[in-house]
């Protein structure tokens, strides 16, 4: 058996759930990494300087789900355009040549953010499975459901969309994330967002292009009960980052109405790529400096998608 020499891990609370074991582990015997292993550690917020502190040299990095997001922004330095500007990180990537400025017993620590460039590609990937593009109109219209940090990175991914010009986030609390507007201002420009309450999903879905929904677990169930009973019919694509239960109850209405859905296991398959890049060191940044060839990021696509289906 080979010895460990390099460790990584997904952390979060819950954690239980995750599949980003399948997919790193699946990643390291593609790339023929034999002595590299991937976990996944059940840890709070309060609980994450204390599990940092108990880090050795062996750790090479760390991917970050709830609620850590943004409890790991004080002990890193955001390295890529996303997770300085939103200021959520989903990957940590230790460097233990340097010191941490927060604390002497933390290595020095890389942030990225790969979820949005995760939704970006899941879209990409079911585009080109049927054909499609997204042409550079900016006519479209994109529908987020919910607007927690997850929405935060959902938005990122629209405005980097050729095809979308406006946005709409429905929420329960629609005053909730003030970041939301400037940040579609910013890129997208003035009136680029809409963001209201929850009893407007029904009716915005119908006309949407792009669809993210955000909110976790079953409570988007009430609003695919709704859509699937009022008789709509729709040519857009959902992607619903929740991927258990799977398909969701929203992803089977968004079908049935004559739509494309896509599971959140696909924005974890790409996101957990770029993840593998940068903690194995293949990239130096993101994005790196020499980029991949296609040939070996088709091969490793192929080896974590068969480890996600098998797991699935």
């Amino acid at each position: 058996m080979t010895e460990v020499d390099h460790r990584c891990a997904v952390l979060g609370k819950p954690i239980a759930h995750s599949l980003s074991p399948v997919l790193h582990n699946a990643a390291y015997r593609a790339l023929g990494l034999d002595s590299w292993s991937y976990g996944r550690h059940e840890v709070g917020e309060t609980e994450l300087e204390d599990f940092l502190e108990s880090l050795d040299s062996i750790w090479a990095g760390l991917s970050l789900t709830m609620p850590l997001k943004k409890t790991i922004q004080p002990y890193g330095v955001p390295c890529n355009a996303w997770a300085k500007e939103l200021k959520v990180a989903n990957t940590a990537v230790f460097d233990w040549s340097g010191a941490n400025d927060k604390n002497a017993a933390i290595p020095a620590i890389r942030l990225y953010n790969t979820d949005v460039k995760g939704i970006e590609l899941a879209f990409e990937h079911s585009y080109r499975a049927r054909g499609m593009r997204m042409d550079s109109g900016q006519d479209g219209e994109a529908v987020i459901i919910g607007n927690g940090n997850t929405a935060t990175s959902a938005l990122a991914a629209c405005t980097e969309m050729p095809h979308i010009g406006h946005v709409t986030v429905v929420a329960r609390h629609p005053d909730k994330n003030e970041a939301l507007e400037p940040l579609a201002e910013s890129h997208m420009g003035v009136g680029s967002i809409s963001i209201v309450a929850m009893d407007h999903a029904v009716n915005l879905l119908s006309h949407a292009d792009v669809v993210i929904n955000t909110i976790p677990g079953l409570a988007a169930d009430p609003i695919a009960e709704a859509f699937a009973s009022a008789g709509i019919v729709t040519n857009g694509t959902l992607l619903d980052v929740v991927y258990d239960p799977r398909p969701t109850k929203l992803m089977q209405a968004w079908r049935s109405c004559g739509g494309t859905a896509i599971g959140g296991e696909e924005m974890l398959l790409y996101q957990a790529m770029i993840q593998v890049w940068l903690m194995t060191g293949i990239w130096d940044n993101d994005p790196p400096t020499e980029p991949t060839s296609h040939q070996k990021v088709e091969a490793l696509e192929h080896a974590m998608r068969s480890a996600l289906k098998e797991a699935l």
